[in-house]
């Protein structure tokens, strides 16, 4: 199956490829603690100091390879978001504002953790992460297009692109780029991603599934896997000389509005 036949299907019903993905027992055994136990913690030093919750919550987020930097995360989590040189906001790193956008403990203290939006919040974005690693698992490319779909549209700098090496598979791969430009400078990176897209194009929901669909083309003809003609069949688009495939949006949402649940 190829990359955007799997995306579709999962993407058209994701709220019950999530609800599904949470009842599996280990999914649900971390869910659990962490809803039961994430109401006690006061400081961000009672977040870190619980590995169960911490590694639960940078998960979440998609922070998982940055569990062991507890020193940073500690000082993300203490100077919070609301002012503009906070430790938060300079990384360029939209994964890391979340997390201490959700958990932030500079503004609303010790109540911080006993609002029930933060609990669902954390829980839902965990679950998604349980999915895309899932799914992953049988076909990277779809972990990524997953991912990719999640973050897109929160991005308000090609900085925070370059700072995520997902994030940057995706646009690379849609537009064509070589991934040997992350040897250069990242000034003359920032530039040339800037040349070939708006990241506020990212936030029309009917733009960002036609990038997807471009970045799954590509993925599976670098990949051997024939995706650029299926999906050049299956939308009716065709491929230019990059071997990119331009496909209508509209033509794309129809497909996936009428395509058959792989969950129904």
């Amino acid at each position: 199956m190829t990359t955007i036949s799997s995306f579709l299907q999962i993407s058209k019903n994701l709220s019950k490829a999530q609800a599904i993905e949470a009842k599996k027992p280990e999914i649900a055994s971390a869910t659990k603690y962490f809803q039961d136990n994430i109401g006690k913690i006061k400081t961000a030093d009672d977040l870190i100091a619980n590995p169960r919750l911490f590694r639960y919550a940078m998960t979440a987020f998609g922070l998982g390879d940055k569990i062991d930097a507890k020193g940073l995360m500690k000082k993300v989590l203490q100077q919070g978001v609301t002012k503009n040189n906070a430790l938060a906001n300079t990384l360029n790193n939209s994964a890391i504002q979340a997390f201490a956008k959700t958990f932030d403990f500079a503004a609303n203290g010790a109540t911080t953790t006993t609002s029930a939006s933060l609990a669902s919040t954390v829980v839902a974005r965990y679950t998604e992460n349980a999915l895309e690693t899932d799914q992953g698992q049988q076909n990277p490319g779809v972990q990524l297009a997953l991912y990719f779909q999640q973050q897109a549209p929160n991005l308000k700098s090609m900085y925070s692109v370059l700072a995520d090496k997902n994030l940057l598979t995706v646009v690379q791969t849609a537009l064509g780029i070589s991934p040997s430009t992350g040897s250069q400078p990242v000034d003359t990176q920032y530039r040339l991603l800037n040349s070939k897209l708006k990241l506020t194009d990212l936030q029309d929901p009917k733009k960002l599934q036609n990038f997807i669909a471009r970045f799954a083309a590509n993925y599976d003809a670098a990949n051997s896997t024939g995706g650029s003609s299926a999906v050049s069949a299956l939308f009716g688009g065709s491929a230019d000389g990059s071997g990119v495939i331009s496909i209508d949006s509209g033509t794309l949402l129809t497909a996936m509005n009428s395509r058959r649940s792989f969950f129904a």
